[in-house]
């Protein structure tokens, strides 16, 4: 290290070879005075620098930990992906971090130990399915950005037999008969309101929370739905996907409620000078957790079964297909940027109108 004098103090400069050039660099900080103590902390200062430098040139090295790739990649997704995006893929690494072990070498990582490993956990398979899902991501990124030489063995990795999909969608929607059952047992009339707007709208949770009243254009009977609340960090922000910004056709029954939500919000005095639709009691936003734990409560007593917000969106396609609605039309209604979860619920539908037709032909006489 050496010191260069200043106008305004000293420069305290030290030299390192970058590995990955083999050029040499330099760093340096300032102090104002050249004491033995400003010599020790400069230095110290100094080398701390160099080892960032060199820390991050030797990522590639092949000895990397499962946390050190961890580590990067959730920098690089602080900077990449929505904030919501962010946290909830953290968690997720962080989760399977711990299962796999963060000091395991990343290079040593394969295909066996990883299945050992997942359902040592005891959890059920949709949730190991998801974990798979999110570390071949980490991965894949890892082998991108050559952190990783060989990642072969992820197509070895097969995720884990679950129930179907079809079943999965056919328990998270209701019958007509389910909904009437449903908002008859509820008691608390800004939930049993958003509870119908939910299913008449077909809107996210997020999308109905964020709605301001100017959302709502009773005239030219569309709502405009351009943002989303973001529940984990209480902020709103941009739509699920480009596709989700779209204006909803306002029905007769959808403007009924609509304007029995936008009363309620006029004479809502705990939020003050709110300009939502849907206002919360303690935060400007309605509640998610309180909402789900009321909906989850409320249909296992009437219904049978748990559901949640995402249930009644479900269900405004599984309603609207009875009626004739085309797919695709349903499809740009929900914000979908492609059909397919739409088509898999119109299966369902579709069988069950089969199984309706061929009961009413049973007991059927023509001659």
């Amino acid at each position: 290290m050496w010191v260069e004098e200043r106008k305004t103090g000293f420069k305290f400069v030290e030299r390192y070879t970058d590995p990955m050039t083999g050029k040499v660099k330099r760093v340096s900080i300032s102090m104002p005075k050249n004491t033995a103590k400003n010599r020790k902390l400069a230095a110290a200062a100094l080398q701390e620098r160099i080892d960032q430098e060199l820390k991050t040139a030797s990522t590639q090295k092949k000895d990397l930990t499962l946390k050190e790739l961890t580590e990067l990649y959730n920098t690089e997704q602080l900077r990449t992906v929505k904030q919501s995006t962010y946290i909830r893929n953290c968690g997720a690494c962080k989760s399977i971090a711990k299962i796999l072990g963060p000091s395991t070498i990343v290079s040593k990582l394969n295909a066996g130990y990883i299945r050992e490993r997942f359902l040592a956990t005891g959890r059920a398979p949709g949730t190991l399915n998801e974990w798979i899902v999110r570390l071949k991501a980490l991965l894949r990124w890892g082998y991108r950005n050559d952190y990783i030489e060989d990642i072969s063995y992820l197509n070895k990795i097969e995720r884990f037999k679950d129930v179907s999909h079809r079943k999965k969608i056919e328990d998270k929607f209701l019958e007509s008969s389910e909904v009437e059952l449903l908002l008859d047992e509820m008691k608390v009339e800004k939930w049993k309101v958003l509870t119908e707007f939910l299913v008449l709208s077909g809107l996210r949770f997020g999308e109905a929370a964020a709605l301001e009243k100017s959302d709502v254009d009773l005239r030219k009977r569309v709502i405009h739905v351009t943002k989303t609340y973001d529940v984990n960090n209480d902020i709103v922000t941009t739509p699920k996907t480009d596709f989700s910004i779209r204006d909803v056709y306002i029905q007769d029954e959808l403007a009924k409620v609509c304007r029995k939500a936008l009363r309620m919000a006029q004479n809502d005095n705990v939020i003050q000078f709110s300009n939502l639709l849907f206002t919360g009691t303690v935060r400007e936003h309605i509640d998610h957790f309180a909402y789900n734990k009321y909906l989850k409560e409320n249909s296992m007593k009437t219904i049978g079964r748990s559901i949640t917000p995402h249930t009644l969106r479900h269900t405004h396609a599984s309603l609207l297909m009875e009626q004739g609605i085309d797919i695709d039309s349903i499809s740009k209604r929900l914000g979908h940027n492609d059909s397919k979860v739409t088509r898999e619920i119109y299966l369902h539908v579709t069988q069950k109108l089969e199984s309706k037709r061929n009961e009413q032909l049973k007991e059927l006489k023509i001659l």
